[in-house]
């Protein structure tokens, strides 16, 4: 009977909310309440002295020790959308076995569009978005920005497309390599981590390993998603990373 129990409760799913940190309490410690969560990550400022919210994340914490509810933390630039994300899905990644809800309403409008954005990228992560719309919005300063919890709505779930997994990791080699990499070297490193796929006799090896990179890694990535271009310098190919890519990488790697 002890081994069943202890099973179960290894089985058992947390309900595990995630909310960035604005100038607001109840719109985040309420919703977590009364959605019975066992625990609230906080996304909050990465650099400590630029956190102007301290003393409402004070409270915050307070609030959920009352209710014994275990608070996380996760950093990142609250005016970076891409850190943002990043924050957000490597939550999603490291609470994958739970029920997971995103807090769209709390924290500063790029950190909400960014929470609902990770809510449309990361599908698999199943988790729920939704919007917490208080009961008043005071106007005294120093006082949080709104009060009381008038309605909690569960929005809904469209899909962002984002890039295969085999297309992620040939943008995080060019990454990791300057954000330039030559051809050749790159046919090499995505046979090498099974990226590419080659049949064919050993002699037509290296022709049919740059016909394979070019369709399945290079044309989709350059053509379709505009994560690379190709620059030619002298008898050499190179794959560089654009802006777009840069961004990407960000949050998909």
């Amino acid at each position: 009977m002890h081994n069943y129990h202890t099973n179960m409760t290894n089985l058992a799913k947390l309900r595990v909310h995630i909310a960035p940190v604005g100038f607001e309490i109840d719109r985040i410690v309420l919703p977590a309440i009364q959605m019975k969560a066992d625990k609230v990550w906080l996304i909050r400022e990465a650099n400590p002295s630029k956190e102007k919210a301290r003393v409402y994340i004070e409270k915050i914490v307070s609030e959920f020790k009352k209710e014994k509810i275990k608070v996380e933390f996760a950093e990142s630039d609250r005016g970076d959308i891409f850190q943002i994300l990043k924050s957000v899905r490597d939550v999603f990644v490291l609470e994958s076995k739970n029920d997971l809800y995103v807090n769209v309403s709390s924290g500063s409008k790029i950190q909400a569009i960014a929470c609902m954005m990770a809510c449309m990228i990361f599908k698999e992560s199943n988790a729920t978005p939704y919007y917490a719309e208080p009961e008043d919005y005071p106007a005294t300063k120093g006082k949080q920005q709104s009060t009381g919890l008038k309605n909690l709505t569960e929005l809904p779930k469209y899909e962002i497309q984002k890039p295969k997994q085999e297309l992620v990791e040939a943008l995080k080699i060019v990454k990791e390599n300057g954000g330039k990499i030559t051809k050749k070297e790159m046919a090499i490193l995505a046979q090498k981590g099974e990226l590419i796929t080659i049949n064919a006799r050993e002699e037509n090896q290296d022709q049919a390993r740059f016909a394979s990179l070019e369709a399945n890694i290079i044309q989709p990535l350059s053509e379709h998603w505009k994560f690379v271009e190709i620059e030619k310098i002298g008898r050499n190919r190179w794959i560089k990373i654009t802006p777009e890519g840069k961004n990407a990488s960000e949050f998909l790697i």
